[in-house]
């Protein structure tokens, strides 16, 4: 266990100090003084005397709180939640805990809808001690130069659809665009993708790819052969996947655009390897 003060937004192992009606009181070895872990927050064992791991937030007076619960977002990340309600003051986010997370509307670059998921960034505010939420997306990104490599692997969350495709953020720091012809099926906001770092350009932005960029394009169609006739083989010789199927069933089949799957289709036909009908398509 360390002696570092446990601060709001973190979790911290604190040893508890007492009993009492509302919970127990831990020591936050800190100016935080001692906090209540709420009876109906604890999920394991606790008693006087032992260490507890906790996350350390604000309760509805602003008082420190403890929580044995993980909530969906850790302050310092970004995060795809739910918008609960909408206030006079700000909107609330479920993001897992008893007090739902705040957004203030200048917090807000569009007001947000009840049922919908938005992408957000978790922080604690310095002048306040909460933890709210932000939508102002590029003030939070790093403002250190990336040190990505062309092809590298990334992940990615999208954010923003734009006139381009999508904004998506990489590895949780840095913001690059997924071109509309990257794109097979419209990504969800928030939505987590692995993806490619496509080209570095001079001005600092960055171009992404959901396919590994140093495969040829003869190495992915024949790739893609290949697992159409493995699944082909798994399906007795037949599937309904074909031409006249939706662009989203092909994707998700597969995980390929539909061009693609008419191109591999189209070579195995060609190689007499299969047969294209209205129902689907079979071996020979």
């Amino acid at each position: 266990m360390s002696d570092t003060p446990a601060q709001i937004g973190e979790r911290a192992q604190l040893k508890v100090l007492k009993k009492s009606a509302p919970g127990f009181f831990l020591d936050s070895r800190g100016e935080l003084g001692n906090i209540l872990l709420p009876r109906n927050e604890i999920h394991g064992p606790c008693e006087v005397g032992e260490i507890v791991d906790v996350f350390i937030y604000c309760d509805s007076e602003d008082r420190p709180i403890a929580t044995m619960k993980q909530p969906k977002a850790m302050p310092g990340s970004f995060a795809c939640l739910e918008c609960i309600s909408v206030t006079g003051i700000g909107s609330f986010l479920d993001w897992g805990l008893a007090k739902d997370l705040f957004i203030p509307f200048r917090e807000q670059n569009s007001r947000l809808d009840v049922g919908k998921s938005y992408v957000v960034f978790v922080y604690v505010d310095p002048e306040s001690d909460r933890i709210v939420a932000s939508r102002r997306i590029n003030r939070y990104l790093s403002k250190q130069e990336p040190d990505y490599s062309l092809n590298q692997q990334v992940e990615l969350m999208v954010y923003a659809k734009t006139d381009l495709g999508y904004k998506a953020i990489i590895n949780g720091q840095h913001s690059g665009v997924l071109f509309a012809n990257e794109v097979f099926r419209k990504p969800a906001p928030g939505e987590i993708l692995t993806g490619y770092i496509a080209k570095l350009r001079s001005d600092g932005k960055i171009d992404l790819s959901l396919q590994p960029p140093e495969q040829s394009a003869r190495e992915k169609t024949e790739d893609l052969e290949t697992r159409i006739e493995v699944e082909l083989a798994a399906r007795n010789g037949f599937w309904s996947l074909c031409d006249s199927s939706p662009p989203d069933d092909i994707y998700q089949a597969l995980g390929v655009s539909k061009k693609a799957f008419k191109k591999a289709t189209g070579a195995l036909f060609k190689k007499r390897k299969i047969t294209i009908a209205k129902d689907g398509i079979r071996s020979i």
